[in-house]
Formats: structure tokens, C-alpha cells, sequence
């Protein structure tokens, strides 16, 4: 993986000048390249259940994070080009943010405060004009496998101001690709993608709450034996 990365990173700044939809596709075989690795040498593969919900339309993907895992593998998987709000200090990593800063990214300044949300909203209307979807962990970080993290609403206020369709996404990448870990585990990594919900006319707290209940309780779905104890 750090070869890989070094090698694109140089094959990144070169597809630069290229349109955006060739440099997406350009970027992303490196995501192609890895999670292909991942299958191959550690054994993870995948499937993903309910592809047929993502909506020809604006949206706002809304993710469970277990792993590194789905921030490699969404992005060269969903049907449309893909939009991640992160926070700026990513870009200064050596060769993988350089890459990344090739792309359309919707990167935040935390120390603004509410001007960086405002920042997300007018890049966001841009990227889902041009037909992008933006991707969002409303849990901020990887959470263990079998538990949750508190959803902050961000997600759905950006869905709502956009006026875009909210779609979550459950699933158990953590069970192969533990965060923090050296070791992968062989496994079959499920994702799966609930019906889109329309954000209009609602409030962020009540749509994050439906994304929320949605997630966890399809994560008791996938992973049942990570939740039988409660």
C-alpha cells in the first residue's frame, strides 16, 4: 500500500491537467489497486446488498466507520463520482493527501467555526450541480466493531440546505480491517445501502435520528453475533 502510494501519487500530479471526470478515474484505480490487494493477499472480499437504492438524483451518503477500509473502497465503488469533506490537515500528508488534493474535496478549516460549515454548503451546491454526491461519517471516527458513536448531524444539515437526498450505509469493515491494526483478518466485508430518504421539510436532529436507527439497526443485521450480547 505504501508503495502503491508513492508510485500514484506521481501519476496524480501528472493526470492533473486532464478533465475531472478522466482525473477521478485516473486517481481512483489506486483505490482499485488496494482493496483488489486487500482480496488477494489478505483475503477480504465483499458484497454489497441493496445497490439498488441509490437514487439517480442528489444525494448525501451517510456511512457507518469501522475501518480504513470504506474510505478506500466507497470511493471507486459508488455510481457516481464521490465528494469528501474532511478536514484540511489531510492534504499535507506526503503523497496520499497530495493525491486527494487532485480531486474535487470539500476540505474545513475546524477553527472557523460556523464559516466552515457555511464553506461545506456553497462547495456542496457546486459538487452536487456537477452531478457528485458527497460522502460523510456522521460518527467522525472509527468506531469499534459491535458499538456506536455519537452521529452528529452535520450530514443531514448539509442534505437539507442542498436540498439532496440522504443515503446511509451500514457495514462491518472492522471485522477484517480493525482500526489501528497492523494485522488484517480474512472475511467477507458486507455493505449495505438503505433506501434514500427525502430531507426535505425536516429537521437535522429528526433525519440524523432516522439515519441513525437505520445504521445500527442494519448493523445487528449484518453482524449479529458482534451485537448478541445485547
Amino acid at each position: 500500500m505504501a508503495i502503491a502510494t508513492i508510485i500514484w501519487c506521481v501519476v496524480c500530479m501528472l493526470a492533473t491537467p486532464l478533465p475531472y471526470a478522466q482525473r477521478y478515474y485516473i486517481v481512483s484505480r489506486w483505490n482499485v489497486f488496494i482493496i483488489w490487494c486487500a482480496k488477494v493477499i489478505c483475503g477480504i472480499e465483499y458484497e454489497i446488498k441493496g445497490w439498488e437504492n441509490f437514487p439517480d438524483a442528489p444525494a448525501v451518503v451517510l456511512s457507518k466507520h469501522q475501518s480504513a477500509w470504506e474510505t478506500i473502497f466507497l470511493l471507486c465503488s459508488l455510481p457516481r463520482p464521490l465528494v469528501f469533506v474532511f478536514k484540511k490537515e489531510i492534504l499535507y500528508i506526503p503523497f496520499f493527501g497530495w493525491g486527494i488534493a487532485a480531486l474535487r474535496m470539500i476540505p474545513i478549516d475546524r477553527k472557523q467555526g460556523k464559516n466552515a460549515f457555511k464553506q461545506v454548503v456553497a462547495h456542496g451546491k457546486r459538487r452536487l450541480k456537477a452531478g457528485l454526491w458527497i460522502i460523510m461519517f456522521p460518527e467522525g471516527t472509527r468506531i469499534p466493531v459491535g458499538q456506536a458513536g455519537k452521529y452528529k448531524s452535520g450530514g443531514t444539515r448539509l442534505a437539507i440546505e442542498t436540498g439532496a437526498m440522504v443515503v446511509p450505509i451500514a457495514l462491518n469493515s472492522g471485522e477484517c480491517w480493525p482500526k489501528n491494526s497492523f494485522i488484517k483478518k480474512p472475511g467477507k466485508v458486507t455493505v449495505s445501502v438503505g433506501k434514500p430518504i427525502p430531507s426535505e421539510g425536516r429537521s437535522p436532529d429528526e433525519l440524523m435520528e432516522q439515519v441513525e436507527q437505520w445504521i445500527e439497526s442494519e448493523m445487528r443485521v449484518i453482524s449479529p453475533h458482534a451485537y448478541s450480547a445485547g
